[in-house]
């Protein structure tokens, strides 16, 4: 795996090598002026390569929220909860959440994995990576939670016009039957353009659908592979790298069957450790790319990848 050039169109390369001088000349203009320059926007994309797949995840959205234990290791005690966040440098007043969806270009089909929390948070993503939402050729719904399908509708009409949809059959049965006002208002209006998935079967040619069911009915990770590469999208099979991949058995909120969630981060982050595949995690914090190795008894430990996804093949 390689990094990828990044993905410009043609107007935004010529707007940034027009911006090339006046950046330049910032630092020595802010130092002039007895200021220092001012830090750069964090990055809300990041590239590389999988084979010959192009691969992007997408910052889509991000926020802190309070009394992580109301969310994250509810079966255990606030002891525990408190011991296991001091070991690994993190508070126990607050959490922050990443929403990261990621776009793969195998160079027939350019393909998003879910849509984050609103179009416009989407949008910006995806044009920091060189795309545009009418580029999109399909749209891979991994589950129907309003922060993956958030982004597939904006004033009432479809995000990705030129794009089809494909979700697990048994997600979209369950949410199809379930009165739920967020998949009314943006997956039913897309049903004549969707395709349906069982586990196994494919996505586009070298993507392909993985059970991973308990955080809803019918949730799905999938396996990208092109040559001798290969990446898993965990999506929400674990929803932080401490609180939920390390302890796979303590309980998540959002998990509508936590006995199933648990099995599935046990038999997910088994095979991604055991086969030393790279993996992107929806919730994992930006840019959400690591590996998982093991840890303990029936725990896992988030390796964050640092330059390993950049060196050139």
């Amino acid at each position: 795996m390689r990094l990828a050039t990044p993905f410009l169109t043609r107007r935004s390369a010529l707007l940034g090598a027009a911006a090339l001088p006046a950046a330049a000349a910032l630092p020595n203009l802010a130092r002039a002026a007895g200021h220092a320059p001012a830090a750069a926007p964090a990055p809300i994309h990041n590239a590389f390569t999988v084979g010959n797949f192009r691969v992007a995840s997408l910052l889509a959205g991000t926020r802190t929220v309070d009394e992580p234990q109301g969310t994250f290791g509810m079966n255990v005690s606030a002891e525990e909860f408190a011991a296991v966040s001091r070991a690994n440098f993190i508070p126990t007043d607050k959490t922050q959440f990443f929403f990261t969806p990621t776009v793969v270009n195998t160079g027939t089909e350019i393909v998003l994995f879910d849509t984050g929390l609103n179009a416009d948070g989407i949008n910006a993503a995806l044009a920091a990576a060189g795309y545009a939402a009418d580029d999109i050729t399909v749209v891979v719904l991994t589950h129907m939670h309003g922060d993956h399908i958030g982004g597939l509708m904006r004033d009432g009409a479809p995000t990705f016009a030129n794009a089809r949809y494909v979700t697990g059959q048994v997600e979209y049965d369950h949410w199809a039957a379930a009165g739920n006002d967020g998949f009314n208002a943006n997956v039913a209006p897309l049903a004549e353009k969707m395709t349906f998935l069982s586990d196994g079967q494919e996505a586009v040619p070298g993507i392909t659908a993985v059970a991973a069911f308990g955080h809803t009915p019918g949730h799905m990770a999938y396996h990208v592979e092109s040559g001798s590469d290969r990446l898993m999208l965990i999506v929400d099979t674990a929803n932080h790298y401490v609180w939920s991949l390390a302890y796979p058995e303590w309980e998540v909120r959002f998990d509508a069957d936590k006995a199933a969630a648990a099995a599935s981060r046990k038999n997910i982050l088994g095979m991604v450790a055991a086969d030393r595949i790279p993996m992107i995690g929806y919730h994992m914090p930006f840019p959400a790319l690591g590996y998982v190795d093991t840890r303990g008894e029936g725990g896992f430990a988030y390796v964050p990848a640092t330059y390993q996804m950049m060196l050139q093949g």
